[in-house]
């Protein structure tokens, strides 16, 4: 739930952000993807705290399972605050690079939005932190609350902000911030009152840069591959931009609603093989896979039956709903793929195989997505290419992971060194 936190805010700031025009919801989709990077960094601590804290709970040691989500969280907060103060130098020649042949107004809208919502910054990777740690220990219902809490704010303040008070789109990302925000203090209220020790450690934290370099790596070409879209996108002009906003941030909710089989990965994974239950380790792989891909096919069922029903939800732009239509097909039929790819990636994270999962993004993303999306913006092919080289992702993850998962040299037992 924590790790659909950020698509969530967005998914809410496109339906209502949508209305007000296709140039408002492109300048989004350029502000929305550049703030996606914050929303990485939080993912890199989320997995690399979950696999250590699991490993050590696993192994009996719940004390410092909780001081390593401490570690993590002093990483969050320098890392939030330094994120927030490079983008207000940098928001500008960010924007307009992405932005590309749309509407001049795009650029400087969406630099707008992006200087306030990166404001929440820290409260982002506090809170991906803190869930972190707390799956590591099995505590899952605590994160929710936070979680669904700060979602209901933002929901109810974003289109307040927009229309009544008159703030436009700057007042989606006003929403964010002050969601975020509580969000992350939330979960640095729950290390204050766990009794452990709050101060840094320099051994710790070492450690989990280590594995966080690995898995900074790996987000840097999801990265790579979800901005170069948005260039691609944009380069079509702000109807295009436009429909594919819709389709990557409904993309987005249900693959971190699939991800949620993921968490369970690293928390049962992690936990099994820090109690040196390798068998134990590899049933669950095999369970988590068959479960992933079946979730999958559920959501492309629903995501297939609304296709003439939920870009109008986003946008009452003829053109925007009739390209979005256009990337359909192929966001259906990535979802039951995604489902298994998502379910694999949460059984190596636990397992602590991160080089693994960080060579095969890199081979995924430079050999096949990043040829394959320019590609089709020479010869033409629109939203359709865009969205067609998202699905070879995708394909040649799936084929990686299934061929480790069989070989099963990832399943190592013992706790994190």
């Amino acid at each position: 739930m924590v790790l659909a936190a950020e698509p969530l805010y967005l998914l809410v700031d496109t339906a209502v952000v949508g209305h007000l025009g296709s140039a408002e919801l492109a300048a989004l989709a350029i502000g929305g993807g550049l703030l996606a990077l914050v929303a990485w960094l939080g993912n890199v601590l989320a997995y690399g705290t979950t696999g250590s804290a699991a490993r050590l709970f696993g192994a009996g040691d719940r004390t410092a399972a909780v001081v390593d989500g401490v570690q993590a969280s002093w990483l969050a907060l320098a890392g939030g605050v330094g994120v927030a103060l490079l983008v207000q130098l940098v928001a500008g020649p960010l924007t307009r690079t992405l932005a590309g042949n749309a509407d001049p107004g795009v650029a400087e809208a969406a630099e707008g939005w992006l200087r306030i919502a990166v404001l929440g910054a820290p409260g982002i990777l506090l809170a991906m932190a803190g869930n972190g740690w707390m799956r590591g220990v099995q505590d899952t219902a605590r994160p929710m609350r936070y979680v669904l809490g700060a979602n209901l704010i933002s929901a109810a303040l974003c289109p307040v902000l927009v229309y009544p008070l008159g703030l436009g789109l700057n007042g989606s990302a006003i929403a964010n911030v002050v969601a975020q925000t509580l969000s992350g203090a939330l979960f640095v209220r729950a290390l204050l009152v766990a009794g452990v020790p709050l101060a840094p450690h320099p051994g710790t934290l070492r450690r989990q840069l280590v594995v966080g370099r690995d898995l900074l790596v790996r987000g840097a070409a999801f990265q790579a591959c979800f901005l170069s879209a948005a260039a691609v996108g944009a380069r079509y002009g702000a109807a295009t931009l436009a429909a594919h906003q819709i389709g990557l941030q409904l993309w987005s909710a249900c693959a971190l609603a699939l991800d949620s089989i993921a968490i369970a990965g690293q928390a049962l994974v992690g936990a099994a093989l820090g109690g040196g239950d390798v068998p134990g380790a590899r049933r669950t792989a095999r369970r988590l896979t068959v479960v992933g891909g079946w979730c999958g096919l559920g959501f492309a069922i629903v995501i297939g039956a609304g296709a003439f029903v939920l870009p109008g939800l986003f946008s009452g732009d003829a053109a925007v709903r009739e390209r979005a239509l256009v990337a359909w097909p192929w966001f259906v039929a990535m979802l039951p793929l995604a489902g298994v790819v998502f379910a694999l990636d949460g059984v190596f994270i636990g397992a602590g195989d991160v080089r693994f999962l960080r060579n095969l993004t890199l081979v995924a993303a430079l050999a096949f997505f990043l040829p394959a999306i320019w590609l089709g913006y020479r010869l033409d092919l629109g939203i359709g290419g865009l969205w067609a080289a998202l699905s070879l992702f995708v394909v040649v993850r799936l084929v990686g992971l299934l061929a480790r998962v069989a070989g099963g040299r990832w399943a190592v037992a013992g706790a994190p060194t």
